[in-house]
Order: structure tokens, then sequence, then C-alpha cells
């Protein structure tokens, strides 16, 4: 199947946002598999930009419409002045991450009017907000969907979903949540180093597990793990552990008051650079996070890339990227004491961490790697060329 040349669209946060985060991670993740196929990519941000002048509220949705469907109107007028093989214009349209906060306003547009694909990664429709205040982004959300002619899950959480608005069952394809995991196990090749200069960073016992948690500071759900997180080790002070807790964010104070009961033993590093992190999960022990609503975290992909056993809480697609007693544990969701059983379990017991931590590394590398979700996503892709090209034929 030829090569595309994608425009490249993320509605929720522009590719090269310099707020790190777990949507910037996947949306870059998704560039370098398509540019690893050999397809060109161009982002499409700037709608991003005009519509963060505008307060993100139910109300605020026809004003962001609007100033979508008029950045629409001018990608088509722009490019439709080019040839077809105009490098510049494209054969395809790829957007990251619909739904009804964050509808596309661009792609069902621009792809009908240039008669090119359009593909959607990590699209969520939830039926109940029908008719509530955010209608418009619902509705929106859902005419994306349909108009799409391949819809990519990241979370098999949504399927169910997303099932009715498809045209066929074949434009939906299930893609594992995926990372370049080499970075990681680079890192976790050799653990004695980095665990020293954890230890020695931070003053804490050469022994002494590090337990590790890395994400923003933001209400209200980060905030709400992190709370769970604070109630579950408050329960394990007879125990021997250090937490390092990775991140920053509007909530750091209110964070910060979360732990202040737990004194030293806990320790903040603040945001850390892309290329520092492999190296601080590969000198931890332990990585722990409640994952209130989470949809399925790219920092527990990151720990098991690097060898580290997950506690987590059990909910939506983070079952799909932690095999619960096998890579980590799952427990109830928002449950401090069941949260804080886990992580004694395995702060109790050396070695189920270190065959968790081998088994996470290994389903990593098999089932949640850059080449892995290329496959898939390649995959897809092609046969979807191929039914747009057999639906022009029987046209």
């Amino acid at each position: 199947m030829p090569m595309l040349r994608f425009a490249f669209h993320t509605p929720l946060k522009p590719l090269h946002h310099p707020t790190p985060s777990g949507d910037r991670a996947m949306a870059r993740a998704l560039v370098a598999l398509l540019e690893r196929l050999g397809h060109t990519v161009q982002a499409v941000d700037r709608h991003d930009a005009d519509a963060a002048r505008v307060a993100m509220t139910a109300e605020s949705l026809p004003a962001v419409q609007a100033a979508g469907r008029a950045r629409a109107a001018a990608l088509i007028e722009r490019w439709s002045r080019l040839a077809p093989d105009d490098p510049d214009r494209p054969t395809g349209w790829f957007t990251y991450h619909v739904w009804y906060k964050r509808p596309d306003w661009l792609g069902p547009e621009v792809a009908r009017a240039l008669g090119i694909p359009y593909i959607i990664a990590e699209a969520s429709y939830a039926p109940k907000r029908a008719g509530g205040p955010w209608d418009l982004g619902h509705r929106a959300t859902a005419a994306a969907v349909r108009a799409a002619d391949l819809v990519l899950t990241l979370n098999p959480d949504d399927a169910a979903c997303l099932a009715p608005l498809l045209a066929s069952p074949q434009a939906m394809t299930i893609v594992p949540p995926f990372l370049d995991a080499e970075p990681w196990h680079r890192a976790a090749t050799d653990r004695a180093a980095p665990r020293a200069s954890l230890r020695q960073r931070f003053g804490w016992p050469a022994q002494t597990p590090v337990l590790l948690a890395v994400a923003m500071m933001r209400p209200p759900d980060k905030v709400a793990s992190y709370g769970v997180l604070a109630a579950a080790m408050r329960r394990l002070m007879d125990c021997d552990w250090r937490l390092l807790l990775v991140g920053d964010g509007a909530a750091r104070a209110a964070v910060a008051a979360l732990f202040a009961p737990l004194g030293p033993r806990v320790a903040f590093a603040g945001a850390q650079a892309a290329d520092a992190l492999p190296a601080l999960y590969a000198g931890a022990d332990l990585y722990v996070w409640p994952a209130m609503n989470e949809a399925y975290g790219i920092s527990l992909l990151e720990a098991q890339a690097a060898g580290l056993p997950v506690i987590a809480g059990r909910t939506r697609g983070v079952p799909a990227v932690v095999a619960d007693g096998d890579t980590g544990l799952l427990t109830a969701l928002g449950e401090a004491d069941a949260f804080a059983d886990g992580v004694r379990r395995l702060l109790d017991d050396p070695a189920q961490r270190a065959m968790m931590g081998a088994a996470a590394m290994a389903r990593i590398a098999r089932d949640h790697d850059l080449a892995a979700a290329a496959r898939t996503i390649g995959g897809a892709i092609d046969a979807m060329q191929a039914r747009r090209a057999a639906g022009s034929t029987n046209a």
C-alpha cells in the first residue's frame, strides 16, 4: 500500500506542548510509529493554541466549534490549491485523542473535502453524555467516529460504546498501549548503578526498598490518586520503605500536604526531563499508583519496561497493561486499605518482586513495544487503504 502524508492533529494538547503528560507521550509515540512505517507527518496544532485562549467549558464549546470550522476551511482552501503529488498536501488525516470535551472539529471536514482517509486513535464516547451540558461536544465526537475510516482503540474499555457508531467492525482495531521500550530496558540492564545513585541522591539507606510514582500534580484525578497513595502509605509506617514522587503542577502544595505526615520517608523530585526518567525507574524497586480514573497509564508501561512490578487500582484500561498477579497487583479502586495490603505483600517478598519485574519487562517487550504496535497499526492502515480502494473500484 502507498505511504501516506499525514496531517496529525491533537485536540487535547499540542504535540510539542512543554508540559509532560501521558497524552503528549502517546501522541509522540504515534508520530514515531507512523514515521517508522514510512509515512510522513506534519503537525496541525495551531487550532489548539486558538482554543486555549478560550476557557474550555461547556458554554465555550460553540466558540471553539466556530474557530475549528474556520481553521478547517482555511486548511481546505490552502491544500486544495496544491497538486495532488505536492509533498505539502496531505494524503491522510490522523487525529489523536477525541472525546466530548475535545472533539475533532477539523479532521472530518478536511478529509471529506480532500478525499483522503481519516483515522482516529483513542476516541472515547459515552452515551450518558447525550443531552447534558457537553452535548455539543458529545455529538461532534459521535460524528467524527462515524466519519472515520479507521479507529485505533488504545483503551479496550472504550470499544463497546464505539462499536455501534462504526460503519463496519473492520473499521476498529484494538491496539495495546505502547512505548519505545528500549531506553527503559537499557537503564534496567544493570540496576546497581541507578539504585546506588538514587539512594545517594536522597540520603536513603542502601538496602531500603524505594517506591516510585510518576505523575503530574493536578486536580481532580491525579490529586485523588495521590490522596489514596498517601493514605495507604500511612498504614505502612511499620515497614521499611522510602517513596519518591516525580512530577509537578498546580496542585503541588496540596499533594505535599497529603504526604507531610510521612515526613522524610517521602521525597519530591519535581518534573524531570524525559531522558532522566529511565534511570529513576531503574533505581526503584516497586511502582505504586492508585490510578483514579486512569485511561490506562503511560507511567505503568514505563515502570514495567524498566522491570518494576506495579501496584495499581483496577479501573478502565489498567488491567490491559498490568497483568494482575503476573506483572503486578491490581487492587480495588480508591480503597487505601487494599492498596496498602498490596504494597505490603510485595515489600515483604523481594523474590516475588523480582519475578514480577522480570515478567513485566518481558511482557512489555512482547506486547507493548513500538515494534509490536507498528505491526498492528501498519496492518490496520494497509487494510483500511485496501477497503477504500475496493470501495472506489466498486463505485
